[in-house]
């Protein structure tokens, strides 16, 4: 029996390891695992084979982390030690105005994403250190950098552009990046299929709604434009996170409440969002205090309800022509109630929500009526497949995944 060919896929944060095992001939998840609570005692959970495997580990640092998902995989496969990867994929959230593709990983490559740090210091330093560990880990195998980034480096310049001092623009790379880049592009394409039509004859408007969220336009399997902006914090209301705010308010903040640029940075990025309007950040909590009649769970549920359609309705006028909505991301998954609000209130673009749909059915599923002029779709993100994809196009490998 021929031997499998797998790529191996990290995403490194900064108290986690997440990694995923796929076949790369077939795209097929071998194993999955993660490793929480980096720095102490941990936890490690593996997948393989269909079974779960779970294990109280410590682990120092994210080296440590990495040699734990070994072992792991040693025990219960698929073994990465006898066998080794063709590739490692690295999920890096920040590429600067540098990285538009993938990239094999070299010192060089090493360098630029550390001095990419002041553009995603709660991510790339994260990032990087689960680089590292798998050089040192699998000498030998080709490391790949996917940023999250690069997928929006299409934005034309009338998009990414902010009307700052020339100054900003050019000495301090000041501009709108986006992220979530990888899970735009996947969530697109895989609509565009859904359509029966190429990726390059479909407008999508991506919604990837999590603790995290974004929405991007794709024209013609393009970002054209991107909630996010110079850091993940712009745009939609999130989990923990303000989204867009009057870009006064710090000032105001310094002037009556002695707010310094630290506490105004993390109270925006950590005591924002739904948190900071409900007190709670988890949607289910918030929606379970909602329909009790909690009027701050309310209050939240309905801005950032608000909040999605003023950018669908955005994202429609850029794209001039709409031909999906795709909702992807924990909460676009999973939140019927999300959906429905977000879609009930899109009848200018000839969206009709079929509730029965929308409620219920398999978790890749159409949530709009026949007669609905724009379709609406339920469409699971894959980003370590888009990852592991990645690996074998810069690698020049062949294979579906």
């Amino acid at each position: 029996m021929a031997q499998v060919r797998t790529v191996l896929v990290v995403n490194s944060g900064s108290s986690s390891l997440k990694y995923q095992v796929l076949d790369a001939a077939t795209g097929e998840t071998l194993a999955s695992g993660l490793v929480d609570r980096i720095g102490g005692p941990g936890h490690l959970r593996h997948t393989s084979r269909g079974r779960t495997h779970e294990a109280d580990v410590t682990c120092a640092d994210h080296r440590a982390a990495l040699e734990a998902a070994r072992q792991a995989l040693r025990e219960h496969g698929p073994d990465l030690v006898s066998a080794p990867p063709i590739a490692v994929g690295h999920r890096v959230v920040h590429g600067g105005p540098r990285f538009t593709e993938p990239v094999v990983v070299d010192d060089g490559v090493v360098a630029a994403i550390r001095e990419l740090v002041p553009l995603a210091p709660l991510h790339n330093p994260a990032n990087l250190e689960g680089i590292l560990s798998a050089r040192e880990s699998f000498p030998d195998v080709p490391q790949v950098a996917v940023f999250d980034t690069a997928f929006h480096q299409s934005l034309p310049a009338h998009a990414h552009t902010y009307a700052v001092p020339a100054e900003w623009r050019e000495r301090h790379q000041v501009r709108r990046y986006g992220f979530h880049g990888t899970s735009h592009r996947f969530v697109s394409r895989r609509t565009a299929e859904l359509l029966g039509r190429s990726p390059d004859d479909c407008n999508v408007i991506v919604l990837h709604l999590g603790n995290g969220a974004s929405a991007c336009a794709v024209e013609r399997g393009r970002s054209i434009d991107t909630s996010m902006g110079l850091s993940p914090l712009e745009g939609l209301v999130m989990g923990t996170r303000s989204g867009d705010v009057d870009p006064a308010l710090g000032a105001y903040l310094a002037r009556v409440a002695d707010v310094d640029t630290t506490s105004y940075d993390e109270a925006l990025n950590k005591a924002s969002g739904l948190l900071g309007l409900a007190g709670v950040s988890d949607l289910r909590e918030l929606e379970s205090r909602r329909s009790d009649r909690d009027p701050r769970a309310t209050l939240a549920f309905d801005v950032m309800v608000y909040r999605l359609r003023k950018y669908i309705g955005a994202y429609a006028v850029a794209l001039g022509r709409v031909d999906a909505i795709a909702f992807t991301g924990g909460i676009g998954e999973n939140s019927a109630a999300v959906r429905g609000a977000v879609l009930s209130g899109l009848a200018v673009l000839g969206v009709v929500a079929d509730q029965d749909a929308n409620a219920q059915g398999p978790p890749e599923r159409l949530v709009t009526a026949p007669d609905s002029r724009v379709p609406a779709f339920v469409v699971p993100t894959n980003e370590e497949l888009e990852i592991a994809r990645a690996c074998l196009a810069v690698l020049g490998e062949d294979g579906p995944v």
